[in-house]
């Protein structure tokens, strides 16, 4: 990097931060700072959502696998995804739209108080924010690796300014700032990651041409779209965990359809996101497909085939926009993270301990909002120092087997509840597969897998501990059925279509919570 490359970057950091100021102005109260008063347009929520499922894991981690085998890490990574979020579109987005229109929350986890009752909501909350804070570190840890190879900064040094400009913008700005920031973002992504293909499609003239690339001994198999340990059933079971996942089972995708006008507007925005996921990711992984005929990676896994592969072909200016481009991606995601594991903390776990929290008006809520924020980001960055450690071992390790085989005990419970054919699975079915879940999730991961020779395939790491879960909640909730009138006409606001225009909703404070209660809460939290 040179003096342009740097003013790029710190340009970027300018903007982000003066974003976050402007959005300071939208946000006067909780609703403002978690789901944008349900005032933002469908086209920003999709592109927010589209954005916010990024990071620089995949120009580490992701590139790392497209150095070794080609076209498989769009297959079995932003394939699935795009394909889940359009089933998710119709099944899941609008009736998560419903919760804050109809329901009045601000936190997608606050109905599972009603749906079932406090233990259930409150064993998904926490187990959810644990998981987001190994989450985000590993995403603070790839965009430090990417910034140490740019500019020779330490690991520690890079989470540090990453993660302080993101918290920033999304402390003072709330959601809104989020959406705008990632808006920006996106244009910057559109504009590098245009950069890059063009520079790599020039260079491969030699090489037999945009068509003809594929014949070379270096890519061997690279044409094919499942090699490795990425077959079949890894790319089946990804699409299942992803229809969970990227549909509001990591919690902050969830907040994008809450935050628009009408479920009608939900949907919208969902079928924009399942598009860009299905487009834009070609663009961007073609060079990471031939990145083998380019350069050499150093680092065994190809996780710096990519940064490599930038400073070799792009002119500085450009450069430091396809750097500020993977700082985009992570700061994006992270951002959204935190805002959504605020929203937890301070509508769902902190009222359920605290006298004192039941009773904050709209500004203490505000303040506890943005301090949780803080604190979250602070976990995470102290987390994203020890992702390389023999605990949680590289970075993609973090993101594949630990994120996607945890998030589905968790997502199970709170995205089938939304629905009437799941109805019958009550406080039971949700806690027993939560719990089942994880323990799988364990049993396979270690005990199992240093037992069997040559350890457990990757596909049965991260599909086994959801397969658990969904087979019991609907077998208990089938055996044992927990369905009851003010479960079924909570279910019924959620799932009824006559949606119209339904505008913001006023979220009310944090009630006092009613263990194992249903319909207890006031009023105005059920009309």
């Amino acid at each position: 990097m040179n003096s342009l490359d740097w003013a790029v970057l710190i340009g970027y950091f300018g903007v982000m931060i003066a974003i976050g100021v402007w959005s300071h102005k939208r946000v006067d109260n909780v609703s403002d700072f978690f789901t944008a008063g349900g005032k933002m347009p469908w086209w920003l929520s999709g592109i927010s959502h589209h954005m916010s499922g990024y990071s620089a894991v995949m120009f580490t981690g992701y590139a790392g696998i497209a150095y070794t085998y080609g076209v498989t890490s769009f297959v079995t990574w932003s394939f699935p995804i795009a394909l889940g979020i359009a089933i998710g579109s119709k099944l899941f987005a609008p009736r998560i739209n419903r919760l804050r229109s109809r329901l009045h929350v601000a936190s997608p986890l606050e109905y599972l108080k009603n749906r079932y009752n406090l233990k259930t909501q409150q064993a998904l909350a926490w187990s959810g924010m644990l998981l987001k804070i190994v989450d985000v570190g590993a995403k603070w840890a790839a965009i430090a690796t990417l910034l140490s190879v740019f500019t020779g900064v330490s690991l520690n040094q890079g989470i540090l300014i990453t993660g302080a400009i993101t918290a920033i913008y999304c402390t003072i700005g709330g959601l809104w700032a989020d959406a705008l920031t990632e808006l920006g973002q996106f244009i910057i992504q559109l504009i590098a990651g245009i950069a890059m293909f063009v520079a790599v499609v020039g260079k491969l003239g030699p090489h037999g041409g945009f068509f003809g690339v594929w014949d070379e001994p270096a890519l061997q198999g690279h044409g094919k779209p499942l090699v490795g340990p990425y077959g079949t059933v890894f790319l089946l079971a990804f699409l299942f965990i992803k229809l969970f996942e990227y549909n509001g089972g990591m919690l902050n995708q969830a907040q994008r359809y809450m935050a628009t006008g009408s479920a009608r507007e939900a949907t919208r925005s969902a079928r924009l996101s399942a598009v860009l996921w299905l487009v834009w990711p070609v663009v961007l992984f073609f060079p990471m497909w031939v990145s083998p005929l380019l350069v050499h990676a150093q680092k065994p896994d190809g996780s710096d085939s990519y940064g490599l592969m930038t400073e070799q072909l792009l002119p500085h200016g450009l450069l430091g926009l396809v750097i500020v481009g993977f700082f985009s991606h992570t700061m994006a995601m992270c951002s959204s993270d935190a805002n959504a594991i605020a929203a937890v903390f301070t509508r769902d776990v902190a009222p359920a301990f605290s006298e004192k929290a039941r009773q904050w008006n709209e500004h203490k809520g505000l303040i506890a909002a943005r301090l949780t924020t803080v604190v979250f980001l602070g976990l995470s960055m102290a987390v994203a120092t020890q992702v390389n450690s023999p605990t949680f071992k590289d970075i993609i390790t973090v993101v594949i087997k630990w994120v996607a085989g945890l998030m589905g005990p968790i997502a199970i419970p709170m995205m089938l509840g939304l629905l009437r054919t799941f109805r019958k699975s009550g406080p039971t079915a949700a806690l027993t597969s939560w719990a089942a879940g994880l323990l799988a999730f364990w049993l396979v991961n270690y005990p199992i897998n240093w037992n069997v020779e040559g350890g457990v395939p990757l596909e049965y790491q991260v599909s086994i501990p959801l397969a658990v879960s969904l087979v019991l909640y609907i077998l208990i909730g089938y055996l044992k059925p927990e369905d009851t009138p003010e479960r079924d006409a909570l279910i019924e606001r959620i799932n009824t279509d006559d949606d119209g225009s339904t505008g913001a909703a006023a979220v009310p404070a944090p009630a006092e919570p009613q263990d194992g209660a249903v319909g207890t809460q006031p009023p105005g939290r059920l009309s």
